[in-house]
């Protein structure tokens, strides 16, 4: 222990003079009688110790919150700032939109290989309508449209400085001029109105994606509006070359006069171009002295603000730090004023209760020593503030002398270099220029020649050409001549056979009428054939269902009955009959052939049918209602013969309607109809006579002799009167078959007659029309050579004046070529005393060059031997500065030191050897207990600070997760305390 601790206090006078401002005395408890006592001192002490903390994180709640409200200040101008980029740059693109639709509207103009446009509302993004065959080019040329869109409204945005020019900016440049000048008035209300459902939905959209989202997203969109403001100066570029094309295709008959503009266009350029470069390199030199100031301008700037980043983010953390400092220092000062406090009282009063003398005296020396350590330390604090100051200063005056530089330094920059190499890349330029116009006085020599051969070429082309015109001239008189005579005998021809059609043309039409209405009435029958099929088909199915119940019946099982029972069977048959009457009397309703169609036109049949229904449903009542003794079989023959009655009377309204239409249909609509009627009929009496039958023999076992007698003679009569009707209905259908027979046969041989008839006819018209075509082509080659005569007499006239305008025009460019010549002469003078000038120029340059480059290398040296001086300059400084502070932080302790043995002298001088080893044990025995609990012994040592506690404290901090020093608040970990043992 003894040879540890010096080596602790040449470390805190050495090295970190801070850690003897954080030397805070325990907490004495004081006497302690109970547990109880103890555990109420040491909840006050951990009361304390909360209240500390609480204030503590308070302060830091509040600045938390200042730094909060200050953010989110920042967060919403920030937020209103991109809502209005988003807002403008939406506008932007629905101007590109306008644009790219006036641009379809003119689909003539835009040549076929470069596709057309249509943009959408959102998305900024897809195309809908894809025009020619190039689809796959289009979107990746529409991306690049967009993006460079977005890059110009950015350049607008900083260029503008302020968010409210930028609208203006962008729609006057993209919107037409139309409309310019009525968004320039409105950006000012739009500025103003808030839109908080879009702002929601794109600060929304913000907040869900990432960053890396968000920067691939705008940088899409960037590169989506570059190419759509690209695609669109192309668009614009094609229909100027476009325009250019047409008005040098209509200008191609004026050759000469376009070769003289072009000769004044380019002298004149060639003055242009001239002062163009020299403006140009004026421009560029004050441009490039603006960027450099600019560039240096800026790296200060950024140098400045990295400094004064650092800077802040240092002097806060001090801050956090000094404001804890001084907390602790204000709490400690508390107790020590009240400890001073409750001493002084205790010395007035009784001295056991009160501190000793000799405790309070050390207390006063210890609190002397730390004001003169407090005063000492100011003064240097004093002397590193001025220090601090001075090198502002310095720095600043550095900063000046930065921006004012020497032009030494000046030519060392890279700058100027790149300025150097400027200069000679121009000044091989202006050589080349040179060879260039000699160049250019050759070819004008060339192109006076190759005129003059084209002049002699074009007046023989001419002459060539009036020659041929004469003889194509006398050809189309000819052949004029021979085309009249041919137009003459087709007109003889064509009238001719147009009195020899007029004739037929009646005729035709009839037969065609009759041919339609015969279609018409093939197409009726062939429907009216498939619903009799239909229906046929749903009286079979029906038929099957009534054997299926026949067979079901004869299934009953027969059994002995009584007299009395008979009357209920014969009831239950008859109501068995009644349920079988209205299935069998749906047949005849169904096999009817159009009852539904024809209501429209004949409404008293329904009259009719439901009067004839409700007799039916009466005379069932009736029947049903009579007594028991009447038997089945008279029952089921009432109803059929009512039934037949209703199918005739139903079958006569038919023949009524039928009558109004035409004969042929009539008659075989009658014949189909009569002919199911009938089979309709015979298989109704077929399965009449199978279920009398089966009744029959039924009856027979279940009534009596007398019944069945009379059933059998009243079945034998219908019977009788149903065989009469059967023959009757076969001979009435053997002679619908015999007529139908005949019909259809008529009908045939309409039909061959009606085809004959028809290719007759189309014979003649095919005739006709072509006797029509040749009259019409005759026409219109009469009228082609009239229109070729008039337009080789309107090119005659024409070539005519423009040989007059050519003539005109040679003698325009000879006085031209004279005027010339002469100024050629004059610019080849200046153009000598030009190179002699810079011929000059040049040695003067290349003495000036020898002679920066010897300053040069003396200033390289100059510069070396200062920033050498300056490092051993910084050096010594650094290294006396470390003596200095080794010095003071020395001289202090010493002083401590000497004022600690006078307390000592004065001690053993003013009191007994006893009291001082009671005071001695007494100071030790403090020192070997442990600072925490005040109760165990210190046997455990923290390795990182060399602080020394007891074991059990060391173990609770560390399970509770308090794994720091008590008195430095430096952290451990579990192999950073070591258990020792005091012998």
């Amino acid at each position: 222990m003894a040879s540890k601790r010096p080596a602790n206090k040449n470390e805190e006078g050495g090295g970190e003079p801070k850690a003897k401002r954080f030397q805070m005395e325990p907490y004495n408890i004081g006497p302690v009688s109970s547990q109880e006592e103890l555990d109420i001192k040491v909840l006050q002490f951990q009361n304390r110790k909360l209240v500390e903390k609480l204030s503590v994180r308070n302060e830091i709640e509040n600045e938390l919150r200042n730094q909060i409200e200050v953010l989110q200040q920042r967060q919403a101008t920030d937020e209103a700032v991109l809502s209005l980029m988003n807002k403008y740059w939406t506008q932007l693109e629905e101007d590109i939109k306008i644009i790219y639709k006036r641009f379809e509207a003119h689909p003539q103009t835009i040549v076929k290989a470069e596709p057309t446009f249509n943009l959408n509302a959102k998305s900024y993004q897809v195309v809908d309508d894809i025009k020619d065959e190039e689809g796959g080019e289009v979107n990746e040329v529409k991306q690049e449209d967009e993006a460079t869109v977005k890059t110009e409204s950015s350049e607008v945005v900083e260029g503008n400085g302020t968010e409210d020019d930028v609208p203006v900016a962008m729609e006057t440049e993209m919107s037409p001029k139309g409309e310019r000048e009525e968004k320039a008035g409105e950006v000012k209300e739009e500025d103003t109105k808030w839109e908080p459902e879009e702002l929601t939905s794109f600060l929304t959209k913000l907040s869900s994606c990432d960053q890396d989202e968000i920067e691939a997203k705008l940088a899409d969109r960037l590169a989506f509006s570059k190419k759509a403001v690209n695609r669109l100066t192309e668009m614009f570029c094609k229909l100027k070359e476009d325009q250019e094309k047409a008005n040098l295709d209509w200008k191609d008959k004026a050759a000469d006069e376009i070769l003289a503009a072009v000769n004044d266009g380019l002298v004149a350029e060639n003055k242009k171009l001239n002062q163009l470069i020299k403006d140009l390199q004026d421009q560029h030199r004050v441009i490039t002295m603006q960027v450099t100031a600019q560039s240096d301008k800026l790296t200060v700037v950024e140098t400045k603000l990295a400094e004064s980043y650092t800077v802040t983010d240092n002097l806060e953390y001090d801050l956090k730090q000094a404001r804890q400092r001084t907390y602790k220092l204000e709490v400690l000062l508390e107790e020590s004023y009240t400890k001073l406090k409750s001493a002084s009282l205790g010395c007035d009063g009784d001295g056991s209760s009160g501190l000793s003398s000799t405790q309070h005296q050390s207390i006063l020396n210890d609190m002397e020593e730390q004001k003169s350590l407090a005063e000492s330390r100011l003064l240097e604090i004093e002397k590193l503030q001025e220090k601090y100051q001075e090198c502002l200063k310095e720095a600043q005056q550095m900063k000046m002398d930065l921006q004012l530089l020497p032009e030494g330094v000046v030519v060392r920059t890279s700058s100027y270099k790149c300025i150097k190499t400027q200069f000679s890349i121009l000044y091989k330029e202006a050589t080349d220029i040179k060879l260039q116009l000699e160049e250019a006085r050759n070819l004008l020599q060339q192109a006076k020649k190759t005129h003059m051969r084209q002049i002699e070429q074009m007046e023989s082309d001419e002459l060539a050409c009036q020659k041929k015109l004469r003889t194509e001239m006398m050809q189309l008189e000819d052949n004029l001549a021979q085309v009249q005579k041919e137009y003459e005998m087709l007109r003889i021809e064509f009238e001719q056979n147009l009195a020899a059609n007029e004739q037929a043309v009646p005729i035709n039409q009839e037969l065609r009428r009759l041919l339609a209405t015969f279609q018409t009435q093939n197409q009726q029958l062939k429907g009216e054939v498939q619903r009799y099929r239909r229906k046929f088909k749903e009286s079979q199915v029906e038929i099957q269902k009534l054997k299926e119940e026949r067979n079901r019946m004869n299934l009953i099982p027969n059994s002995a009955v009584s007299p009395n029972t008979t009357g209920t069977l014969s009831s239950s048959g008859g109501s068995n009959l009644g349920k079988e009457l209205p299935m069998d009397h749906k047949d005849p309703l169904h096999d009817l052939p159009t009852p539904g169609k024809r209501e429209e036109h004949h409404p008293h049949q329904e009259e009719r049918r439901d009067r004839e229904k409700e007799k039916f449903r009466e005379d069932r009542r009736e029947s049903s209602s009579s007594t028991k003794s009447e038997s089945d079989a008279i029952r089921d023959l009432k109803a059929s013969l009512k039934k037949s009655q209703e199918s005739q009377k139903e079958m006569k309204l038919l023949l009524d309607t039928y009558k109004g239409l035409a004969k042929e249909q009539r008659d075989k609509v009658q014949m189909i109809a009569s002919e199911k009627r009938i089979k309709g009929e015979l298989e109704e009496a077929q399965q009449r006579l199978k279920y009398l039958e089966d009744k029959d023999r039924r009856d027979s076992r279940r009534l009596s002799d007398d019944d069945a007698v009379r059933k059998i003679r009243a079945l034998e009569e219908a019977v009788l009167q149903l065989q009469k009707k059967l023959g009757e209905k076969k001979q009435e259908e053997e002679a619908l078959l015999a007529e139908m027979e005949v019909t259809g046969q008529a009908f045939e041989d309409m039909q061959e007659q009606n085809t004959r008839l028809l290719q007759q006819l189309r014979e003649k018209d095919e005739a006709n029309f072509k006797l029509m075509a040749e009259r019409i082509k005759s026409n219109q080659i009469h009228k082609l050579l009239q229109e070729e005569k008039n337009m080789m007499a309107d090119q005659v006239a024409t070539l005519q004046t423009q040989v007059d305008a050519q003539n005109q025009v040679v003698r325009k460019l000879e006085e031209k070529e004279r005027i010339l010549q002469t100024s050629i002469a004059t610019m080849e003078k200046d153009l000598d005393l030009r190179q002699q000038a810079i011929e000059q120029h040049k040695k003067i340059a290349g003495d000036c060059t020898q002679e920066t480059a010897d300053l040069k290398l003396k200033l390289d040296k100059i510069d070396e031997k200062i920033e050498e001086l300056q490092k051993l300059v910084k050096e010594k400084s650094s290294a006396m500065e470390q003596e200095n502070h080794k010095n003071r932080r020395v001289q202090e302790e010493c002083q401590s030191l000497r004022r600690k043995v006078e307390r000592y002298k004065r001690m053993e001088l003013a009191s007994s050897a006893d009291e001082v080893l009671a005071e001695e044990i007494r100071t030790y025995k403090e020192q070997l207990t442990c600072p925490c609990c005040k109760k165990g012994r210190k046997d455990v040592v923290l390795t990182k600070c060399f602080h020394v506690f007891c074991y059990e404290c060391i173990k609770t901090r560390y399970e509770t997760r308090q794994r720091k020093c008590p008195k430095c608040n430096a952290g451990f970990g579990a192999n950073d305390y070591h258990r020792i043992w005091l012998d």
